[in-house]
């Protein structure tokens, strides 16, 4: 596959998935619960990986395996319910994609049903992840990386001093990557943060007009379902005010970002 990690994931998923499909009658339609933070445009790429692998290995789907797809369309708030009525479909297992918030969702909506992980958010063990019995998969842990993006954007802007933080609030690993993990690297690296909290779609209109009277050296973009909903309104405001900015995943850059 191309992706690694969902590789990994699959891997973790069809062990579960094949424990509890080995309990059901042979005739019965075994059902799969896909859980996103967002839609299914940004959601496609994953989605479609996780459905080739499946192909590759003998599951098909609508002839041994049927996929329930659900979609919080980066409303948090509907995560909760959205994994509630998976739990009702009676799935036998909920495929967490998209952080911590997707993740924490499925584990209060089952405590029996297998519940596999994949994409970011926080690490597992601190979130409390590994300590539940009906939870697998893996965790990318973008956050740790944060320092030695600061890093790369100052090899590649030598006069930055001055770093604009954009960051989602209602994402745990947001909070966790401003206090904890980006300001020693900023120490080093002699740079001045300044952290932007965006709540909503609605709020980059007023931070950027706030950019735009600051101007700052450079922008860094933490990674949330919301961040990623509106990576071209991000790139497009720094490209025309060129403020060089990095992202934590390469559609930033794809989209007119500095780097990734």
């Amino acid at each position: 596959m191309k992706n690694a990690s969902i590789a990994l994931a699959l891997c973790a998923m069809l062990n579960a998935f094949c424990s509890s499909a080995e309990a059901q009658q042979a005739t019965r339609l075994s059902r799969i619960g896909y859980l996103s933070n967002t839609n299914p445009a940004r959601e496609s790429p994953r989605a479609e990986a996780v459905r080739l692998a499946l192909l590759e290995l003998g599951y098909v789907e609508g002839r041994n395996i049927a996929i329930e797809y659900r979609y919080a369309h980066q409303k948090l708030d509907r995560l909760p319910d959205l994994a509630a009525e998976l739990v009702r479909l009676n799935v036998d297992l909920i495929v967490a994609a998209g952080g911590t918030l997707t993740v924490r969702a499925a584990m209060n909506a089952t405590q029996t049903i297998p519940i596999v992980r994949t994409g970011g958010g926080d690490d597992p063990v601190k979130a409390g992840h590994v300590t539940s019995g009906n939870v697998t998969g893996l965790a990318t842990l973008v956050t740790d990386l944060g320092g030695k993006r600061l890093e790369l954007l100052k090899e590649a802007v030598p006069n930055l001093t001055r770093v604009a933080i954009l960051s989602d609030p209602a994402t745990p690993s947001n909070k966790l990557e401003l206090k904890e993990l980006l300001p020693a690297a900023a120490v080093a690296l002699r740079l001045n943060l300044k952290s932007w909290e965006v709540t909503g779609p609605s709020g980059f209109e007023s931070v950027f007009a706030a950019l735009s009277k600051e101007r700052p050296d450079g922008r860094y973009i933490l990674t949330s379902a919301l961040m990623g909903a509106n990576r071209k309104r991000t790139a497009g405001f720094a490209l025309k005010n060129q403020i060089p900015s990095v992202y934590t995943n390469r559609e930033g850059a794809e989209v007119g970002g500095l780097l990734s």
